[in-house]
């Protein structure tokens, strides 16, 4: 079961589910925010892009104490698989199950584009399809999406391969260009660019379908 987390301003569930029942054949569901519990088969759970509670506070600072988050912390700290795109992103640096914070946009707007990617590591489930140092396309939507974190932090993500994705040509202003990282037991994936917007040639591409598949 594909659990689909939902809260108030989120935007993508309904694209993340069209992919994983109409084009990966996957049983999911869409959990609300009110929720305490996620469904008792769940074997991926996907904090999906969109504006949760408006980002009035700080993005992902409320929806990391939504019911539903009680859980799906605990799923996660034990060992289940997680994958935040933008916003989930967010929530998830929020809910400190991931390093590091996502601040506004180096140019303080909104940046809606197809992004070149850059693979940095493989040996995890999230991106076991592709190959390391492999350039893909996949859209960014996003006005606080560019990552920072401290010195230290920063020398223990790649210390222990913890960079899975970095922007060709930094768009935001992220810190050494990270478009996505992992926790050091590699379940907990959180990245700003949106591969559920790119799995049909319709699309323009289909550079993110195999990332979503891989998790099945």
């Amino acid at each position: 079961m594909v659990a689909i987390l939902q809260f108030p301003g989120t935007n993508c569930e309904k694209d993340m589910e069209y992919v994983y029942k109409n084009l990966l054949g996957a049983q999911t569901a869409i959990v609300s925010h009110k929720e305490v519990a996620l469904p008792y088969d769940t074997s991926l759970v996907i904090i999906p892009g969109g504006f949760s509670y408006g980002d009035y506070l700080r993005s992902g600072a409320i929806a990391r104490f939504a019911p539903v988050m009680k859980n799906t912390i605990l799923y996660a700290q034990n060992g289940g698989l997680v994958l935040g795109i933008c916003n989930g992103f967010q929530i998830l640096s929020e809910a400190k199950l991931l390093p590091g914070v996502l601040k506004r946009n180096n140019n303080l707007s909104f940046i809606s584009k197809k992004q070149k990617i850059k693979i940095i590591n493989t040996n995890n489930r999230f991106l076991s399809e592709y190959s390391s140092n492999q350039i893909i396309s996949l859209p960014i939507a996003h006005a606080d999406g560019s990552y920072y974190t401290d010195k230290e932090t920063l020398e223990s993500l790649r210390e222990n391969h913890q960079i899975l994705f970095e922007y060709v040509d930094n768009p935001n202003g992220s810190v050494n260009s990270i478009a996505g990282i992992c926790n050091k037991e590699k379940n907990i994936f959180g990245l700003m660019p949106h591969p559920e917007r790119a799995v049909e040639s319709i699309l323009g591409g289909c550079d993110g379908l195999a990332m979503l598949r891989s998790l099945l």
